[in-house]
């Protein structure tokens, strides 16, 4: 069978057909390289409007690099027409196999993208003996194509929030569809004030964003103003997840701050190396941990203190009615506001101050929360670890979008991995 009959099963293009196949010397390596001509009468299209027109004349021979084919490197040979548009003058043709001045083309775009989410980068690169810039070409269209083609119809549960990027206090501010089955990073932006979220928002368009039921993001006052303004119908959800990790940096604090006091008083550390005793989940300590713990316990301890409180507080989640649990509530800051524990009385402050947002976590009977988004958080993560040489923001966004985005890709009649 011939190779142009293979590549006829797998990818046929309108108006152009395969001519003939051979290997030759490229770039210093023999590489298969295979003839495209037009179609006999057929008359080349406009690469801006999409209309046919007459032909002006034709360029010199170009490469296309396609997907290798066995051991060999392969390349489409064709010399573009240029047409003569009625509307936008002479311009080069619009090519089925690519686009612009890319030498590349869709095809092994869209091949080097999906091993892109399996390797990183510059792996790829090396494996498919390309370069790194390929790669991110090659991931850049297939997110744009993706961007322009995915729907946002249905989404009705939101979470926001933002990761550390780079150095020097820089923040991405990530906004995920949460949706039981159809969780994915929806928007990106930099930084993280009020400008960046209003963005998202003007993008995600006033209908879309009067149909959101749920919004589960964090105490960080921006976000909470604008979704207040943009959203004020969803109901804006501080989390468990959130209000606790707040817990767990008070404790943190009182016990670095009494292990400098042991220290300088020349007593015997007991909190040496007890950080994760204190922050961990009673459930979650193993058996040597529980016995180390018990002994804590005994001791009149400002950390101890702390972690008595926030145990005592874990309670609250438990509440099936809102009234009981905003009793309880009410409670605990007064209690905790009567102690000398200031990180534990900036919590309780911070609690009182956000109540009815936390609150909310009742209404909507626990159902959402940020565990979701805290999950897509650790896989952006890994993404900024795996795809290496990142040089930009822009190109950080465009590889979170690339592997959480679940963005459809160009049809084509074969897939490879």
């Amino acid at each position: 069978m011939l190779i142009k009959t293979l590549l006829n099963k797998v990818e046929r293009f309108k108006s152009f057909v395969y001519g003939t196949a051979c290997v030759m010397l490229v770039g210093g390596t023999e590489a298969l390289v295979i003839d495209i001509e037009p179609r006999r009468n057929s008359r080349p299209i406009c690469s801006e409007c999409g209309k046919a027109g007459t032909i002006y004349d034709r360029q010199p021979e170009r490469l296309f690099e396609y997907l290798p084919i066995w051991s060999f490197k392969a390349y489409f040979r064709y010399a573009p027409r240029r047409v003569k548009c009625p509307n936008h003058g002479v311009k080069v043709e619009a090519l089925p196999w690519a686009y612009g001045k890319e030498r590349t083309t869709i095809s092994y775009q869209v091949f080097l993208s999906r091993w892109a989410k399996r390797l990183s980068w510059q792996e790829t690169a090396r494996v498919f003996e390309t370069s790194w810039d390929t790669v991110f070409r090659a991931v850049t269209f297939v997110v744009d194509y993706g961007l322009a083609h995915r729907s946002l119809e249905g989404v009705t549960e939101i979470g926001v929030d933002e990761i550390a990027v780079f150095k020097g206090h820089k923040y991405l501010t990530l906004v995920y569809q949460v949706n039981a089955g159809a969780r994915r990073l929806l928007w990106s932006g930099p930084e993280r004030r009020v400008k960046t979220l209003l963005r998202f928002f003007k993008e995600f368009g006033p209908e879309r964003s009067s149909k959101l039921q749920f919004i589960c993001s964090d105490m960080w006052a921006p976000y909470l103003k604008v979704i207040a303004k943009k959203a004020p119908q969803a109901l804006n959800i501080l989390d468990r997840f959130h209000i606790m990790r707040k817990f767990n940096e008070a404790i943190d604090m009182i016990r670095r701050s009494e292990v400098n006091q042991l220290k300088a008083d020349g007593q015997k550390n007991v909190l040496e190396r007890k950080r994760w005793l204190l922050l961990k989940r009673p459930e979650n300590l193993s058996e040597k941990q529980t016995a180390s713990l018990s002994e804590l316990l005994k001791l009149n301890l400002a950390a101890i203190k702390g972690y008595l409180m926030r145990e005592d507080f874990q309670r609250f989640w438990d509440y099936q009615r809102p009234d009981f649990a905003e009793k309880f509530l009410d409670n605990w800051v007064t209690r905790t506001l009567q102690t000398d524990l200031e990180p534990m009385k900036k919590v309780a402050r911070m609690l009182r101050r956000h109540k009815p947002l936390v609150l909310n976590w009742f209404k909507a009977k626990g159902e959402i929360s940020s565990g979701a988004v805290e999950g897509m958080n650790l896989k952006a993560k890994l993404t900024m670890r795996k795809a290496f040489g990142f040089r930009t923001l822009k190109c950080l966004q465009i590889a979170l979008y690339h592997e959480l985005g679940k963005l459809p890709e160009p049809e084509y009649l074969h897939r490879f991995c």
